[in-house]
């Protein structure tokens, strides 16, 4: 446990410094943990016999960076185009080696890795020319975004914790995550909605809207658990690696933001929050 605290704590400092500090820094951090969650996926259905594309799935991964941090958000189509063909081209050309189960299991981690770390870096880019005034200072626009995004993640996963243990019975997904229970994500759900409303105050946002934002963040955050716990007993593991002390692999740390990222930042898009 105080490993795990202790984890937490500089995790969360070396967090608000790149967070802060953006740019490179910040676009940086976000490949490099791409390329290490591709590496513990990878490792993951090894242990199944999938023999997947490991060299073209970080190509892959760089591109979508790539296209994210020169702010080419429409090329990311034919960026996905054409890994999605090469890596399928490679169950032809390496037939033996590497069957189409491999290929699809490989398009599948690239897409599933990659696009939502890309989208990440696309987030904290947005707006540079606004700023929001707070009690602690002006933070950039796309720099409040990410820390919504993060919070908000943290918040349903905090929640749902502390309410399934202490009133939790009903199980949520049992085949699936046996701890989950249906109080825990309820908890989480208004947790959460307040948690971002309350964030909207901070940052002068709406607070309907970011209320709003809060709800969906808790149901996806959760998703975004579950679906790693459906690969994890598909592969049979329990952690995807032991890279961070105390908590696991960078897979097992970012799940559920896999999902929260691509929806705050499509979420600002359509609610045009950045403009208001």
């Amino acid at each position: 446990m105080l490993t795990r605290i202790i984890t937490g704590v500089v995790g969360i400092a070396l967090a608000a410094f790149v967070i802060q500090t953006g740019g490179a820094l910040f676009a940086g951090f976000a490949l490099v943990l791409s390329i290490l969650a591709w590496f513990e996926y990878a490792r993951a259905f090894h242990r199944k016999g999938s023999n997947l594309t490991f060299l073209t799935g970080i190509l892959g991964l760089f591109l979508l960076w790539g296209c994210a941090w020169l702010g080419n958000a429409e090329e990311s189509m034919a960026v996905t185009t054409g890994i999605v063909l090469i890596v399928l081209l490679e169950s032809v050309l390496l037939h033996g080696r590497v069957s189409f189960v491999d290929a699809c299991t490989s398009v599948a981690g690239i897409l599933y890795l990659g696009l939502p770390f890309a989208h990440m870096v696309m987030l904290r880019g947005l707006y540079p020319e606004t700023t929001l005034a707070t009690s602690l200072g002006s933070f950039e626009f796309g720099c409040a975004m990410i820390w919504v995004m993060f919070i908000g993640t943290w918040a349903s996963d905090t929640f749902a914790y502390f309410v399934g243990s202490a009133i939790g019975s009903h199980k949520l997904c049992p085949t699936i995550s046996p701890n989950k229970t249906v109080e825990g994500f309820l908890g989480s759900v208004v947790g959460t909605t307040a948690a971002v409303a309350g964030l909207g105050v901070f940052f002068s946002l709406p607070v309907a809207e970011m209320a709003g934002l809060g709800f969906c963040i808790s149901l996806l955050a959760t998703l975004g658990d579950l679906v790693e716990s459906v690969a994890k007993r598909y592969t049979g593991i329990k952690d995807s690696g032991n890279i961070i002390p105390g908590h696991g692999g960078v897979w097992d740390r970012f799940d559920s933001v896999l999902f929260t990222a691509p929806l705050v930042y499509y979420f600002v898009l359509i609610s045009g929050l950045g403009l208001k």
